[in-house]
């Protein structure tokens, strides 16, 4: 017997080296899951996962960059083969790209940004979908943010990738909703203290703004409760 809900569950946690990717993790654990930790940077993977066992829990390391169109199916293909169900999948990682006007937007740059916020997201989606379906009740969780909703100006490249990635998060819940027990969610971590949040606010104290912990114990506290497909909600 144990007190943790998440015992005995398998999470998957994309862009797990730091940031809310790496708080969320960490937090899954703390509540039993066993959780593959994801991202392009082993050494920060492997810090992740040293925090995770230093802390009593348990975790697997898979370094991968989601821009690979190999690299997904492989994945997929190796937990399957020691794993039967995906409890758990948090789609956390995402690239800001560079803050400008439409007009001026690189396409290059922006054909690498779609390939990873929006295309590595289906891949996601379908490559682990047939071990979603095999758990008891999968919740996917996308974390997105508001520029994905309400446009901003020289946000454009960022917030449209946010936008389709959601509108992709919502249709796929809705697809699989009255056939599976898979329930997906987004949740908008508002202003965090992360890199990425530096990168966009280079003059921001960032004590000014809450820690990834915050939103990593909320995202924690909607995989041990559930939601209903098409929950969202914003960390304040």
């Amino acid at each position: 017997m144990t007190d943790k809900p998440l015992a005995d569950q398998l999470a998957l946690v994309t862009g797990a080296s730091r940031g809310i990717g790496a708080a969320t993790a960490l937090a899954l654990a703390a509540q039993g899951a066993h959780v593959v930790l994801t991202a392009r940077t082993p050494g920060g993977l492997e810090e992740v996962e040293e925090a995770i066992h230093q802390a009593g829990g348990s975790a697997t390391i898979a370094p991968l960059d989601l821009a690979d169109p190999d690299g997904v199916p492989r994945l997929a293909a190796a937990l399957g083969e020691r794993w039967q169900a995906l409890d758990m999948l948090v789609l956390n990682a995402a690239m800001l790209g560079t803050l400008g006007p439409v007009n001026a937007i690189d396409f290059k740059e922006m054909s690498k940004l779609f390939t990873l916020n929006v295309t590595a997201q289906a891949a996601l989606l379908g490559a682990f979908g047939p071990m979603l379906r095999q758990a008891k009740s999968a919740r996917v969780i996308g974390l997105t943010s508001s520029v994905g909703r309400k446009p901003r100006a020289y946000w454009g490249l960022y917030g449209s990738s946010k936008a389709a990635f959601e509108n992709l998060l919502t249709a796929f819940g809705e697809e699989v909703r009255q056939l599976t027990a898979i329930r997906t969610a987004i949740v908008d971590p508002g202003a965090t203290r992360t890199k990425m949040r530096a990168r966009a606010y280079p003059g921001e104290a960032p004590e000014s703004v809450k820690a990834p912990e915050v939103v990593a114990e909320r995202i924690a506290a909607l995989m041990v409760s559930g939601f209903e497909t098409g929950h969202f909600e914003r960390v304040d």
